[in-house]
């Protein structure tokens, strides 16, 4: 056989694999995309390509090995995640893998999840999938302690970290483990620590419940206190302010005081994740619809995730039915809604991150 044939057969055999490996890959959506030059959502997956809001260190216990909980990743087709520790945590000795579990016992601010995080980051971190350290440490009823644990980090990890967050300014489901709210004072001594951020161009991710079922807006005072003292910083609030103490609050009052935060402040974005949205809201018939056209009309202010905790007692099967879960209001998106925040543009955006996620097909 010739040469030139040689060369034909090998490059027709490396084409027919390269078709293979797209098929059989579970990647294979995102060498898709590159193949056809845009997202096809007929035939490419739904959920989400980011997970904004996820959980490498449990409150107690063993965790998830790391390569184990990025090899998830991969093969969930998510190629950007942030990675967060679990800042707030159970006491060594308390045997508790989950607060919930037990209550009187204290969960508090600590810096070991976020340097157990940094030292996997820094010892097997690969471009796939793409990761953003984030610090949970930071007590905000005691803002004063922020700024050193700052300095700290940037002498043991320089650069590393570039979000901060989940952090809690109210979370009731930890009332019983002795949290309690922020007050407006510690807010207003936030000041330093939010300038650190601002100027690093660091996003904050807040989990501050709106309320209850009793008092649907009894802690919205302190988000609005936050977003008015800091309107330059990047604000993530998570889980839009729901929660499991909050499942009846009316959609249509949620998403008109959504939209009336969003218009106010511009450097607000939403935390789309926990699987407790689409259970309490966006699966009761006709609801899901309402919160898809809200995201349409705001397609740049919201980002997904899946809010898992990587706990050794969870596995793939739990995390691929946390990434399904809480990316099925995706299906409901328009096109520009879906790339921007299933495909990831408005979290590359919130970042700075030089990359671009595909245009989707057009429907032919």
């Amino acid at each position: 056989m010739s040469k030139a044939r040689i060369h034909r057969h090998l490059a027709v055999l490396g084409a027919a694999l390269t078709a293979v490996a797209v098929v059989a890959s579970p990647a294979g959506a995102d060498a898709g995309r590159l193949e056809h030059g845009c997202y096809n959502r007929a035939t490419e997956p739904y959920t989400s390509a980011v997970d904004s809001h996820l959980h490498f260190r449990p409150f107690g216990g063993k965790a998830i090995p790391f390569d184990e909980l990025t090899g998830y990743l991969r093969k969930s087709g998510v190629r950007h995640a942030s990675m967060y520790g679990i800042g707030q945590t159970l006491p060594v000795n308390s045997g508790c893998t989950y607060y919930l579990d037990c209550p009187g016992t204290p969960v508090t601010p600590s810096m070991k999840n976020d340097f157990v995080n940094a030292s996997d980051y820094a010892q097997e971190h690969s471009k796939d999938p793409e990761l953003t350290l984030s610090m949970t440490f930071m007590d905000l009823n005691r803002p004063e302690t922020i700024p050193a644990g700052i300095a700290l980090y940037d002498s043991e990890y320089p650069d590393m970290f570039r979000w901060a967050g989940e952090v809690n300014l109210v979370k009731q489901a930890l009332f019983p483990n002795h949290h309690k709210p922020a007050t407006s004072e510690n807010i207003k001594n936030w000041a330093p620590f939010m300038k650190t951020l601002r100027e690093r161009g660091i996003p904050i991710t807040l989990h501050s419940d709106l309320g209850s079922n009793a008092e649907s807006t009894k802690y919205l005072h302190l988000m609005e206190e936050v977003l008015r003292r800091y309107p330059d910083n990047k604000i993530v609030w998570a889980h839009m302010g729901l929660s499991k103490e909050l499942s009846t609050m009316n959609p249509d009052e949620h998403i008109r005081l959504m939209q009336r935060l969003l218009d106010e402040h511009p450097n607000l974005t939403l935390d789309l994740s926990w699987r407790v949205l689409e259970d309490q809201y966006f699966s009761k018939p006709g609801v899901r619809a309402k919160y898809a056209s809200f995201l349409d009309r705001n397609p740049t202010r919201a980002i997904p995730g899946t809010d898992f905790v990587a706990s050794r007692n969870k596995d793939f099967q739990v995390y691929q039915e946390e990434l399904e879960v809480t990316s099925r209001i995706n299906k409901a998106l328009d096109d520009t809604a879906f790339r921007n925040i299933a495909l990831g543009e408005n979290y590359f955006r919130l970042l700075g991150i030089k990359e671009t996620t595909p245009q989707v097909c057009r429907v032919q």
